[in-house]
């Protein structure tokens, strides 16, 4: 799954480790979902969309 986590991430000037404290998970487990080795669980996705005022489908896609 594609994602633009990264992409978000840069613009606010949070590291990965930041984001992981906002999203209450491993700085590992960002990481993980930014390189596309691990598709985060809807759950999770849901919080990084609305920690992010965005809906799913313009961070996730799965072309």
């Amino acid at each position: 799954m594609n994602n633009r986590l990264k992409v978000l991430r840069a613009e606010r000037n949070w590291s990965q480790a930041d984001l992981a404290e906002r999203l209450e998970v491993s700085r590992q487990s960002v990481n993980a979902i930014e390189t596309g080795k691990y598709d985060p669980s809807l759950p999770l996705a849901f919080r990084i969309a609305k920690l992010f005022e965005l809906p799913i489908e313009q961070i996730f896609s799965d072309a």
